[in-house]
């Protein structure tokens, strides 16, 4: 879909080819999530599901670094069809050489493959299970502020830094694609080894690091140096994508097997739809609201919003650790009888 991009010859076909990219896209992880976990023992699951997720950045560390040379230098139609392509030789790839493990391989304690769930048993559950539901509202408001400062960045850099598009491309692609990925890697790495004593670190580790990253937030978006800002900006990618692989392994380890799957699904339903539907938008109307009193200075203070809700995502990461004991002896418990 993403090669039929460059196909489009009005709206409607380009709207629709997009379509096709995000549903392919959102089809992929929750499966992808699930044999991780069916691959991966509860101890090292973090940092597995971290590994994975590091995709993302580098994928925004290529799409910032390749887009812009091969848009200018091939036109936006070629560069549709050279990031598009090589994804049906990925799939193929994938298809003869990955083999999909037994549901729950790596449990102790696996309910049976066979056993199937319906979407509305999984949502009772997930329902009933306090962590989750923190965890939910956790991550939507934390991919709040993720998408409310990478969105806007751009702008930013433009409108109070006086930054050249190319320039800007180049900085963010290096400082997110590499911030991020390094971040989302160690965020598991660190969750999987503090969390062998203590579950709770799963959830609490992301929390601290939300709270650092609004100092980082704060510097880039209010320190007038560039090079600072820019650096403040490497920190908040850093600190920011801890997060992911973490919330993905609990989110699994409060499930039985089978339904780890729509888990995910479930879980990035909310996230994407508070965070990438509304971060964005609510930085951009707060910016216009703000801009007859401001002028460009109403960006500036539009995506401080984010120091915000960084400190109530934290609270409801904390909140969550205070639940995960008593939710993951409750489902032992459940599984043993």
């Amino acid at each position: 879909m993403t090669a039929f991009s460059g196909l489009a010859r009005n709206f409607i076909q380009l709207l629709f080819a997009r379509i096709g990219v995000g549903v392919g896209e959102a089809g992929g992880s929750p499966p992808a999530h699930a044999m991780i976990s069916d691959y991966f023992p509860p101890g090292k699951r973090s940092t597995a599901l971290s590994i994975y997720s590091t995709g993302i950045y580098i994928g925004i560390l290529i799409g910032f670094l390749m887009g812009g040379y091969l848009n200018q230098h091939l036109g936006w139609r070629t560069a549709f069809f050279v990031l598009g392509t090589p994804g049906l030789i990925f799939s193929l790839l994938f298809y003869t050489t990955v083999k999909e493990p037994r549901k729950g391989a790596t449990d102790l304690n696996a309910i049976p493959a066979s056993e199937v769930h319906s979407l509305r048993a999984v949502l009772k559950l997930l329902y009933s299970t306090k962590t989750f539901v923190f965890l939910a509202l956790a991550t939507g408001l934390h991919v709040f502020c993720i998408y409310g400062l990478v969105n806007w960045s751009p702008s930013f850099l433009s409108r109070l830094h006086g930054m050249k598009n190319s320039d800007i491309g180049v900085s963010l692609g290096l400082i997110f694609g590499f911030g991020g990925g390094i971040g989302t890697y160690v965020g598991g790495f660190l969750t999987d080894h503090f969390g062998k004593k203590d579950k709770r670190y799963y959830l609490k580790i992301p929390a601290y690091a939300i709270l650092i990253s609004i100092l980082f937030a704060g510097g880039a978006l209010f320190l007038q140096n560039i090079f600072l800002s820019l650096f403040c900006l490497c920190g908040c990618a850093f600190l920011h994508s801890m997060y992911l692989g973490p919330s993905i392994a609990v989110a699994h380890s409060l499930v039985p097997a089978p339904m780890r799957a729509i888990t995910s699904a479930i879980l990035f339903f909310v996230l994407n739809l508070v965070g990438l539907g509304f971060g964005p938008l609510v930085v951009g109307l707060i910016s216009d609201l703000l801009k007859p009193a401001l002028g460009i200075e109403s960006l500036r203070w539009a995506m401080s919003i984010i120091l915000l809700i960084s400190v109530a995502s934290a609270s409801l990461f904390f909140t969550a650790a205070k639940k995960i004991v008593v939710d993951l002896k409750l489902k032992e418990w459940t599984e043993e009888n």
